[in-house]
């Protein structure tokens, strides 16, 4: 009688193929939902439907890409169900307070005083500005510019080909510079910056 191989159970299978992308995904979630709670929500929710799909996820080539794919499209109908249940913007939404804790885990290679009293100053100006972008805009440059995402991943995890990404990108930056610039001018009369 021959001994078959050992099979492992369903439950197995899966955590192979989701747990090394686990870290990354809550990341990318992070960086949607700008919390940490929200993320682990947002992580979970996905993980709970991927679970019934294992034969489609074993069938995919890469999967990193196509669970972010996924993780984008729970959040985006999140949001959208948020919007019908309250009937406000998707802008409104969302956290500004949340959406710039990025910021801060940013470390530097000099810790001078003049330094820090920049960033101490930009900080605020980068937060304010980019709270004023909407959530596609901020997820689009949180992905390429501060994650480092190669503008081909972002495409295929937006759905979009990697043309549009790069226009979009480009009218992103042109905004957050112009929300910057009237951050920087100073009031009429005060002769100071705005914070």
């Amino acid at each position: 009688m021959a001994i078959l191989p050992f099979r492992p159970s369903a439950q197995k299978r899966f955590q192979r193929l989701v747990q090394p992308h686990l870290q990354a995904m809550h990341s990318f979630a992070w960086r949607l939902t700008g919390n940490s709670q929200d993320a682990e929500d947002l992580v979970q929710d996905v993980v709970v439907k991927l679970y019934p799909r294992l034969d489609e996820l074993e069938s995919v080539d890469q999967l990193r890409p196509w669970l972010n794919r996924v993780l984008y499209r729970q959040f985006i109908d999140g949001l959208r169900k948020k919007r019908r249940q309250a009937d406000q913007p998707v802008s409104d939404l969302m956290d500004a307070d949340s959406q710039s804790d990025w910021l801060d885990s940013l470390e530097a290679d000099d810790h001078s005083p003049e330094l820090a009293l920049g960033q101490a100053q930009l900080g605020p100006m980068l937060d304010k500005a980019l709270a004023r972008l909407s959530p596609d805009q901020r997820t689009l440059l949180l992905l390429h510019d501060v994650d480092g995402w190669r503008q081909e991943d972002v495409a295929e995890v937006l759905g979009v080909p990697v043309g549009t990404v790069k226009s979009r990108l480009h009218r992103c930056r042109a905004n957050l510079r112009k929300f910057l610039q009237e951050c920087m001018e100073p009031e009429p009369g005060s002769g100071r910056q705005e914070l």
